[in-house]
């Protein structure tokens, strides 16, 4: 019998076509489909397959944005932690880590100290009002770092009690695994999150923006693909890339400026401790308030238009737009590469004709990464209704030390009158 080590020193050494077979996933498409499309060719097959079920899941979305943006939370962990899933046995499978001790326990374990940290932090912004009223709340968020810590040291502990001897190095492999993929999943779908509380326009414009141009990538490449676009991916064409560029600015602006409309989508997702309810009611920022533009000269002459009246976030749209459509894909090329790797074709078979969750999201990631980082580099202020919160937390002789620093301040800047002594 061949070494465990041994075997893995090999794979170090062996090129990518010698990585291990992962068994191919099962075909989950439902029986009434196929019978219904068994006329037809394979491509066409799938054409209707993922057709259909892309309704399905766009009227579903549709449906929980309805019900509101606890519903949407909930749908990212979910989606998060299928995520997680598919990656994981990818691992499980490549590595054949059947008999590692604990290593799907520490897996999972380690899947509940990071979900607990990141959603503590969360906790610790959005809901500081509704703490402030639990005194077993209280403790849990104020030793929340050191308590996350000490979970991830608990499970640190255990993988180091775990390593056995022939089986150092595939635990090592399997520990790096389980850390990256936390890296890819959970820190992404926080940073979903967060987006989703700065208000649903935030959330649902980038994510849609993707989502139309995975659609209209794939329809453009479908019926007009015919120059190859990259390697690690060969059914994606430069036809079905422009195709799906310009559809997306151009539903991107459109899809902004629906939005732009209503409270409900583009104020701040806030706690209301009263009515333990989220609310979205707020006097619309600049940003969703109607404007005057000058058209630039050289398209006077084309639209005939000297002035045009839009929201300041179309402008932002197209950002969001673009980094959809030309660095969003990179995702799926990269998630591409990695299945390739591996030799799969879908992380999963989760849903018929698409694959896995994954394979419908790895290009999310990217574009939930960016958004943070566009909305707190030229977007987020000073947030008063945080500070307010923050500030009913201190203990009264803090809040006192506050509203005298503050008072003295606004004297010296002459906002406020000095007070008559007597």
């Amino acid at each position: 019998e061949v070494d465990l080590e041994e075997r893995l020193c090999e794979l170090d050494l062996r090129s990518d076509s010698d990585i291990p077979d992962v068994p191919p996933p099962t075909d989950s498409t439902p029986e009434i489909l196929k019978k219904a499309l068994s006329g037809l060719s394979a491509r066409w097959k799938n054409w209707w397959i993922r057709g259909i079920l892309t309704l399905a899941m766009i009227s579903g979305f549709f449906l929980i944005i309805y019900l509101g943006s606890f519903m949407l939370m909930l749908l990212v962990l979910s989606i998060q932690v299928k995520c997680y899933h598919e990656i994981i046995t990818i691992g499980y499978r490549v590595y054949h880590s059947y008999d590692l001790p604990w290593f799907r326990s520490l897996s999972w374990y380690f899947l509940l100290c990071v979900n607990y940290f990141f959603y503590g932090e969360t906790v610790a912004d959005y809901f500081a009002t509704f703490v402030q009223r639990r005194e077993q709340l209280q403790f849990l968020i104020r030793y929340h770092r050191f308590i996350s810590f000490a979970l991830y040291l608990t499970g640190f502990c255990m993988f180091v009690l775990s390593l056995v001897k022939k089986h150092y190095r595939l635990q090592f492999y399997m520990f790096a695994w389980t850390h990256v993929t936390l890296l890819i999943t959970v820190t992404q779908s926080h940073l979903v999150i967060q987006n989703l509380f700065e208000g649903m326009i935030w959330f649902l414009v980038p994510i849609s923006s993707v989502i139309c141009n995975d659609i209209t990538a794939y329809i453009f490449g479908f019926f007009f693909g015919r120059t190859p676009l990259i390697k690690l991916s060969p059914k994606k064409t430069w036809e079905g890339f422009i195709g799906g560029f310009f559809s997306t600015v151009v539903f991107g602006f459109v899809f902004s400026y629906f939005l732009a409309q209503h409270q409900y989508f583009v104020c701040p997702v806030e706690y209301n401790s009263e009515t333990n309810r989220f609310v979205t009611e707020c006097e619309p920022s600049e940003l969703f308030q109607m404007k005057k533009y000058s058209v630039p000269p050289l398209l006077q002459a084309v639209l005939g238009w000297e002035t045009v009246n839009m929201y300041p976030f179309q402008m932002h749209s197209f950002a969001l737009s673009t980094f959809a459509s030309l660095i969003g894909p990179f995702g799926g090329f990269f998630a591409s590469g990695f299945k390739r790797a591996f030799k799969i074709k879908d992380f999963a078979d989760t849903i018929p004709g698409h694959g896995g969750i994954m394979d419908r999201f790895d290009c999310q990631y990217l574009m939930a990464t960016f958004v943070h980082v566009y909305i707190t580099s030229f977007i987020r202020g000073p947030n008063p209704s945080k500070l307010l919160k923050q500030l009913l937390i201190l203990q009264p002789e803090q809040q006192l030390s506050v509203y005298k620093t503050l008072k003295s301040h606004l004297v010296e800047k002459g906002i406020l009158q000095p007070s008559l002594r007597g």
